[in-house]
């Protein structure tokens, strides 16, 4: 059993209440577009994603198919159990804010994916006194062996999709990532929609 299609508006953001054992597909509808997404304990939404446990527990800089998000309890949350586009996703990188936004030339009330988190939670009237760091679908930035980071266009095409396995009861949160100034979202920089659906059972599998 599965959900209809859901969408996150381009430069939006949304939270979804996911069982333990559901299957979360995420589609970059454009190809070009990066998601930024959290997770939070359904029973305690302090526990939330953690990018630096992630990295110490699949001993990896990027989040790629078989992976685990982990909690900043440093419990299991997500496993990516399908990955169309194979890609290497982005844990370095900080969720962009109004902050990062003015230091880039922009004119204050930009929309920003820290602000689409908190706008997320409230929906669901929950709130948090912070921002977590993101995990980055789809985005693409390589790392030079010197350190160097770079920000390119994402190598997904339209249609490609990943799949992540809840391992908790939580609250996933996702945005579709606002940035039109730096090529993060494509050359075209146009912030585009994400979608979004739950499954009961790993649709990657139904539809191989």
């Amino acid at each position: 059993m599965s959900q209809e299609q859901m969408i996150v508006p381009a430069s939006h953001g949304e939270a979804f209440r996911v069982k333990a054992g559901q299957h979360v597909l995420i589609e970059n509808v454009y190809g070009n577009q990066v998601a930024d997404l959290w997770a939070l304990a359904a029973d305690d939404a302090f526990e939330t994603s953690s990018l630096d446990q992630t990295r110490s527990v699949n001993s990896n800089i990027f989040f790629a198919t078989g992976m685990t998000l982990m909690s900043s309890r440093r419990r299991p949350m997500l496993t990516m159990v399908a990955d169309s586009g194979d890609v290497r996703h982005d844990t370095l990188l900080c969720p962009c804010s109004r902050e990062l936004y003015r230091q880039l030339g922009c004119a204050d009330g930009h929309r920003n994916c820290s602000d689409n988190f908190h706008e997320a939670l409230s929906a669901l009237d929950l709130a948090l006194p912070f921002t977590p760091a993101s995990l980055n679908l789809f985005m693409n930035v390589p790392v030079a062996p010197d350190g160097t980071v770079d920000r390119l266009p994402p190598t997904t095409v339209a249609g490609d999709t990943v799949v992540l396995r809840a391992e908790m009861d939580l609250v996933l949160v996702l945005s579709a990532c606002p940035q039109d100034v730096t090529p993060i979202n494509g050359a075209s920089r146009t912030p585009r929609d994400i979608g979004v659906s739950l499954h009961d059972t790993n649709p990657a599998e139904v539809t191989a």
